[in-house]
């Protein structure tokens, strides 16, 4: 069999932003994908590729794998013909023993290749607000390791040097031997108050800093409770933070936002969040699917035409019933006549991405305004309404009742996902997630099933609710869901909007 070919890319730091665009096209062209634990999982939904977590190290409810065995699997996959990407935090070659990933490739004959990726100084620094050069601070720059290999017999670093370098020094992987780095640094000559800072989880909401003189640095770091991955900085150019600092600044920065959505239903969010400075949690509540079959929808897709109006209530009877539509030898001109109303400006846009413009837009997004301003326009009139396989029946008793002829298809389903994942799990119930975002009173009602006595008493503080809509409040309401925000405009921006005018609100106690 001829042999797949491995790609060693750079995933870069923790921001899934910071990946790049050749590293995006391979995840959309692998059959695997083998990722370490520096990784932000996120990144997997640019692949429809089988996904493994190669630890070096034992995580709970995970095994790990040496170097050896990582090399080996690369190997043995490319072997069976696969596109494999081996997707590395920071940049391969950089501290990331991408060489050695390469070298036994090129030894076993399998073609591969180097995706470069943004390396963790470089990214760390720029995150939290620290230029690693400068015209008048430094002129140079060195990566350092502050974990080395302890089988080799001796250290290849040499402090002396390293003291009176004329620049910035970086320290990867060494937060636990800062105490030995700074005292080495200080006995080889580099002044105590020589500027100095940590960086832990560097460009990731969980971002920390701790910046003082080289010879505090380690009880500070200490005292800030930092933890791995961190980057240790040394130079001048610490100045510059008060300054120049801006991540940690963005209005959600460190926030915890559980999204109760499948990702493939919530990237723009998620998208959004991260801009913000949030932390997405994306642990679906439901599963959205297609029906079982389609011979109720086949037939009413096959004479569109019939209709005078089509309504849609959601992003997901957009994309189901035209997706069908396609699927079935149909397009756009099969719709003949017929307008279409959206129930908000997400449906809408789903709709314009298709080249299609709504009809009618309520201007409160929801059943009781859609059917409001569709009753005048509906007497005797066909009307096909796109839905959900459960829902409310607001919208076709109001129609029915205005004189429309209303036909109802069923384009997805909704099934109930019986349990968070077990890391989302026990988020909430130590209440490290700081808001849960309800989206529909079907969500309200999913999560607050699937919350355990433990995760409800962390309610109200820290762990604050946000519902998108008075209907959603309601329905979280008769559950006994408390909820701390609401969106004035029913929208997933004014969801976030809502979020960021209470994020310093004190919390419900």
């Amino acid at each position: 069999m001829k042999p797949g070919k491995v790609y060693l890319v750079g995933a870069g730091p923790g921001d899934p932003g910071l990946i790049t665009v050749r590293g995006l096209h391979c995840l959309a062209q692998a059959d695997l994908v083998l990722y370490d634990g520096l990784v932000n999982p996120l990144l997997l939904a640019h692949t429809h590729a089988h996904a493994e977590r190669t630890n070096r190290c034992k995580s709970p409810g995970g095994a790990s794998l040496n170097q050896h065995e990582i090399n080996e699997r690369l190997i043995s996959a490319a072997r069976e013909g696969k596109t494999v990407v081996r997707l590395k935090g920071g940049d391969p070659f950089v501290f990331g023993r991408g060489g050695e990933e390469a070298a036994a490739l090129a030894g076993a004959e399998i073609p591969f290749e180097v995706v470069p990726g943004v390396t963790a100084a470089v990214a760390a620094s720029a995150y939290a607000g620290i230029s690693l050069t400068h015209r008048d601070q430094a002129s140079a720059v060195a990566f350092v390791t502050g974990h080395e290999d302890p089988h080799k017999a001796g250290s290849l670093l040499d402090y002396g040097v390293l003291a009176v370098f004329p620049g910035t020094l970086v320290f990867y992987m060494g937060l636990h031997r800062l105490p030995a780095i700074a005292a080495a640094l200080i006995a080889a000559g580099k002044p105590e108050d020589t500027p100095a800072a940590v960086i832990s989880r560097g460009t990731t909401p969980a971002q920390k800093t701790a910046t003082g003189t080289l010879a505090e640095l380690p009880r500070l770091a200490a005292d800030a409770g930092l933890h791995a991955p961190s980057m240790i900085i040394i130079g001048d150019c610490i100045r510059q933070r008060d300054t120049i600092g801006w991540f940690e600044k963005k209005p959600l920065f460190g926030q915890r936002v559980l999204i109760a959505r499948p990702l493939a239903q919530s990237s723009s969010v998620v998208s959004r969040l991260l801009e913000l400075g949030a932390q997405p949690v994306v642990a679906p509540v439901i599963e959205i699917l297609p029906p079982l079959e389609w011979s109720t929808v086949d037939p009413v897709l096959a004479r569109l035409r019939e209709y005078d109006w089509i309504a849609f209530t959601s992003v997901n009877g957009v994309r189901f019933l035209f997706d069908r539509l396609w699927e079935t030898g149909g397009d756009a001109r099969r719709l003949g006549r017929a307008k279409l109303a959206a129930i908000g400006d997400g449906t809408a846009q789903a709709l314009a991405e298709i080249r299609l413009q709504a009809d009618l837009i309520p201007e409160s997004f929801r059943a009781e305004a859609l059917a409001a301003a569709l009753a005048p326009q509906v007497a005797g009139k066909r009307v096909l309404w796109a839905r959900a396989s459960r829902g409310r029946d607001v919208l076709p008793a109001q129609l029915r009742a205005a004189g429309a002829q209303l036909d109802e298809i069923v384009v997805y389903r909704h099934i109930d996902v019986d349990h968070f994942e077990p890391e989302t799990a026990a988020a909430l119930e130590a209440g490290e997630v700081d808001w849960i975002c309800l989206s529909s009173p079907s969500i309200a009602r999913s999560v607050n099933r699937l919350l355990t006595p433990a995760a409800r008493a962390r309610l109200g503080s820290p762990i604050r609710i946000a519902s998108i809509s008075p209907v959603t409040t309601a329905a979280a309401r008769e559950c006994g869901l408390p909820i701390d925000a609401e969106a004035s405009i029913y929208t997933w921006d004014g969801l976030l909007d809502a979020l960021m005018s209470n994020a310093s609100a004190p919390r419900a106690l």
